[in-house]
């Protein structure tokens, strides 16, 4: 007997599935209800975000020659506000609607603004036209005021909504210039905070990539050593901020080799400024940026300013005769090397909203070409210095290839060798690409987890209860601790000074708790452990945590599951969708999840979310600190934090 397929029996009929099921939303309803599209998401990042998307509009009025300071200013209530001495934005009626003025098109329409076509800025930081209304969709209030024509206008929104019309204020005789006000909607970012400390470091930045600005900062809410008002103005640029960051530590090169060059010999507007130097005493970093925007992926421009200097090093090895010269990649160059770059060019291109990476193909080559003959000539010049840097160099190549010979090639050949432990449940690919590592908490999330991996791909490791907290014991517990010791065997690298980055078995190490208090506790140690004995392991993106679920819901034929107790109220409130009661399934443990449920929420990369730990870029320095602070041996450290910070903490309805 045949089965036959009846839409009527169907229980998802066609009709449900019509021109009444797709909507249109208005540009400020869709920024609202996917911010990460726009911003990145709703965590700490995209909040301050927000208050970059704005001065980097002031940074353009400044870049291009209209302004000459800029201010940043934390208010007491929340509020941020961003003032500039610019032209001030265009308050008349707009062309395509004169209903509405030029400044309600640019605050409450995506895709508008004077950047497109480059006859108003040369280079700018803005150019999707979506800064100013994302932020605008994402406040609970926001106002701007203009200064232009010796008169002062204002015009207030909400959630993207104009409060009423751009009005005349007042008279503004020795004004000009735009003042944006706004405050980050807690619908959106809840209990996020903007932090003083990050909003200082970001005001600081600006000061250095363009020297032709003053930025003030001023704070109403104390935050550790944040100054409550500072100037910043940089003459020297990039070569200030490379000679402050570096300072106190030893450099191979006496001065660093710095310098700023015109694309005009390639017919473009723009121009680039490095700065670099290296240091046997501190991991290697590079912060890069396009039009003062910073962009912590990279992209063509660094891309081209390594293969300058790479080439560059190379050419002189060989005019000394240094035939290991030849050997040297760009990861030795990288690696002790403290580098800044910035460039200017007429309309980037980015890699997302967010402009993490620069992608502008010309770019690379302007900057290479750039760059190149004035790092041959540094070289040149200064041989004392070039020979200190080709030295270290070819000691960082010939350990690199030391350790690649030393390694297997085939990750088989090296899982022969390890003694790994027996309640690791290992993965068959020989490769270590592709790869993943859960460190789970107990043998009963351990065995809801075999069930729900990829035998291929995935690997788990069970580990009993809370690790030794690293930072409160004696060094000579850590080699006897036994979860560290399986972690470490598991993972294949060593640890502290024997760690080796080449010999990491796993491209993912994936922390995959409870979602509760305990769990967070757990992570949290983990998180430790790696900081101070793998932290290698965390700059080169291989950590992360997974995001197993607080609650199933199920109403009829609908499953639906969410990560806490908001989420879920919201969806009780409203309803799945489904007919009948709501059943509620709280997860008190991974363990408690079937292998299905735990694939498809937690480990299926098709399906699950994960959060990979980074260190902060702005100032890794101050992580440490912080992890010394709250995980160290001294309690009074962490009271002194709680006590500083209890402030920002909402009071909960227990």
């Amino acid at each position: 007997m045949n089965d036959f397929f009846d839409p009527d029996k169907d229980p998802k009929k066609k009709s449900d599935y019509d021109a009444s099921s797709i909507q249109v939303l208005e540009d400020m309803e869709h920024v609202r209800l996917r911010p990460g599209m726009y911003i990145g998401g709703k965590d700490d990042r995209a909040l301050h975000h927000m208050v970059a998307e704005i001065v980097d509009n002031s940074m353009d009025e400044a870049v291009a020659g209209h302004a000459t300071w800029i201010e940043v200013e934390l208010h007491e209530n929340g509020h941020v506000s961003v003032r500039d001495n610019g032209r001030g934005i265009p308050i008349d009626p707009h062309p395509k609607d004169p209903s509405k003025s030029a400044l309600e098109i640019i605050f409450c329409t995506l895709n508008a603004g004077g950047k497109f076509s480059g006859d108003s800025y040369e280079t700018s930081g803005g150019l999707h036209g979506v800064g100013s209304s994302v932020v605008n969709a994402l406040s609970d209030h926001l106002r701007v005021e203009v200064a232009r024509n010796k008169e002062l206008y204002a015009m207030d929104f909400s959630r993207g909504v104009p409060q009423g019309q751009l009005a005349k204020v007042g008279s503004a005789p020795n004004r000009r210039g735009t003042a944006v006000t706004f405050h980050p909607d807690p619908e959106i970012f809840g209990a996020l905070q903007l932090k003083p400390a990050r909003l200082y470091k970001m005001a600081r930045s600006k000061a250095y990539l363009f020297s032709g600005v003053e930025i003030r900062w001023k704070s109403a809410i104390q935050d550790g050593d944040t100054p409550l008002e500072a100037k910043f103005h940089f003459p020297g640029g990039l070569a200030d901020y490379l000679t402050e960051t570096l300072s106190g530590t030893t450099t191979y090169a006496d001065q660093p080799f710095t310098g700023s060059v015109s694309f005009e010999k390639f017919g473009a507007p723009g121009k680039v400024e490095w700065a670099i130097n290296w240091t046997p005493s501190r991991d290697g970093f590079i912060q890069s940026y396009c039009n003062t925007v910073p962009t912590p992926e990279g992209g063509t421009h660094e891309a081209g300013f390594w293969a300058a200097v790479l080439k560059g090093i190379k050419a002189y090895g060989e005019l000394v005769s240094n035939k290991k010269a030849a050997t040297i990649t760009r990861e030795d160059l990288t690696t002790g090397a403290g580098a800044l770059v910035s460039c200017f060019i007429r309309e980037p291109e980015f890699v997302g909203q967010t402009k993490d990476r620069l992608a502008t193909v010309e770019a690379q080559r302007m900057v290479e070409n750039s760059v190149r003959d004035h790092f041959d000539n540094w070289l040149a010049a200064d041989t004392k210095s070039a020979g200190a840097i080709l030295n270290f160099l070819v000691l960082r190549a010939e350990e690199r290839l030391r350790r690649r010979q030393e390694k297997e090639t085939a990750r088989k050949t090296a899982t022969k060798k390890l003694r790994l432990p027996g309640k690791l449940t290992d993965c068959s690919s020989k490769d270590r690409e592709g790869t993943e590592l859960f460190i789970v908490e107990g043998d009963s999330a351990g065995g809801s987890g075999k069930g729900a991996r990829n035998r291929k791909t995935q690997a788990l490791l069970p580990l009993k209860g809370k690790i030794l907290n690293v930072l409160g014991a004696a060094s000579s517990k850590l080699g006897s601790n036994a979860e560290i010791s399986d972690l470490c065997e598991s993972l294949g690298c060593g640890m502290g000074t024997r760690f080796n980055l080449d010999d990491l078995r796993y491209e993912k190490i994936i922390i995959m708790t409870d979602a509760d208090v305990d769990g967070a506790h757990i992570a949290s140690l983990l998180m430790t452990f790696f900081f101070t004995q793998m932290r290698p392991l965390i700059d080169a993106g291989h950590l992360y945590l997974a995001c197993p679920p607080l609650y199933r819901l199920t109403q009829g034929a609908r499953r639906v599951y969410v990560a806490n107790d908001a989420e879920k109220d919201a969806l009780m409130e409203k309803g799945l969708g489904g007919k009948g009661k709501i059943d509620v399934q709280r997860f008190k443990g991974l363990g408690e999840m079937d292998a299905k449920d735990l694939k498809e929420t937690t480990m299926d990369p098709t399906s699950r979310k994960l959060i990979r730990v980074t260190i902060d870029e702005d100032e890794p320095g101050e992580t440490g600190d912080l992890v010394e602070r709250l995980m160290g041996k001294k309690p009074e450290l962490r009271y002194q934090y709680i006590q500083e910070n209890a402030r920002f903490v909402e009071e909960l309805d227990v």
